[in-house]
């Protein structure tokens, strides 16, 4: 892997640290997103929403594949060995991990022909909470759902771009945010069930460069949310404390999710969506998935407990 200098966000509320960053996949994503990891095979995925593409990447031996799909996806979970739960843009798949065959499981929404799958993330118990969003980023289209024991739920609705879906490490809260409105949400949680046993509450408000996208916590539960437009990832404690910003090579920085034997490495995807010619020249990393050094420790992510399980 091939060491990046990191870009430089501006207009936070702390300065940008460098930290120790390399180059994962030099392969640009349109619109890359909803990275997870399985450590029994020491494999990283991730996706190109836009086209249709599903990367799976070997860390120990440094392959990667490329998964054409047949449907806009934007996120995944194990729910064991054989099978991924996807989302995607009609509704959650089963996905055979050695054959790549897919079965929807279910629709989400009212209308697939004007929303899309987006952020994603499965609750310790199992619970798999998922989103979408108008294909446009149409205001107030967006919703987030929780697909528990194979029943699905909306949860909170009239969003317009669901993002930084992740859960403390005890299960006991969510945390979410609406990218539009720049406010990253808690919210108390049934940590048996994975769903809200309250109202959501304003964690951080985002005022300076870009926008909160994805997140995911580490193992002290601190929430570390890539900022759309700031070339960074920003760290938040639990009480809503702005800790540390990090500098990512990209400027579009999309969704982080702890890799390696450890979970000592930052995973983080990219995206030039909207950028033209002349701002991607600029930002010569844009779109590329890359590994950051922050010298803390992650968790694994949890597997979907299905219906059936």
């Amino acid at each position: 892997m091939t060491t990046v200098e990191p870009g430089r966000a501006q207009g936070t509320d702390r300065a940008t640290e460098q930290v120790a960053t390399s180059l994962l996949c030099a392969e640009r994503c349109h619109l890359g997103e909803g990275p997870t990891y399985d450590a029994a095979s020491d494999t990283a995925w991730w996706f190109d929403i836009l086209e249709r593409r599903l990367f799976e990447a070997r860390l120990g031996t440094g392959a990667i594949v490329i998964h054409r799909l047949p449907v806009m996806a934007s996120a995944l979970a194990y729910v064991d060995n054989a099978r991924q739960l996807l989302a995607a843009e009609d509704g959650l798949y089963l996905r055979a991990v050695a054959s790549g065959t897919m079965q929807r499981l279910v629709t989400i929404g009212p209308d697939n022909r004007t929303t899309r799958s987006n952020d994603s993330r499965a609750h310790p118990s199992g619970t798999y909470w998922t989103s979408i969003m108008g294909r446009k980023a149409e205001i107030g289209a967006g919703a987030i759902y929780a697909l528990h024991r194979g029943e699905l739920k909306c949860l909170f609705a009239g969003l317009t771009i669901p993002n930084a879906i992740c859960f403390s490490p005890d299960g006991a809260t969510g945390y979410f945010t609406d990218t539009r409105e720049n406010v990253l949400c808690r919210v108390p949680l049934d940590p048996a069930t994975g769903l809200p046993s309250g109202d959501p509450s304003a964690l951080y408000r985002h005022r300076g460069k870009g926008g909160l996208d994805g997140a995911v916590t580490d193992a002290d539960g601190v929430i570390w949310c890539a900022r759309w437009g700031g070339a960074c990832i920003d760290a938040y404690s639990p009480d809503g404390a702005h800790l540390r910003s990090v500098a990512t090579p990209a400027l579009q920085t999309t969704c982080p999710v702890f890799v390696g034997p450890d979970y000592t490495r930052l995973l983080v995807t990219s995206a030039y969506q909207h950028l033209d010619a002349a701002t991607r020249a600029a930002d010569p990393e844009h779109g590329r998935t890359f590994l950051l050094d922050l010298g803390v420790r992650g968790r694994p992510e949890p597997r979907v407990l299905l219906a059936d399980a």
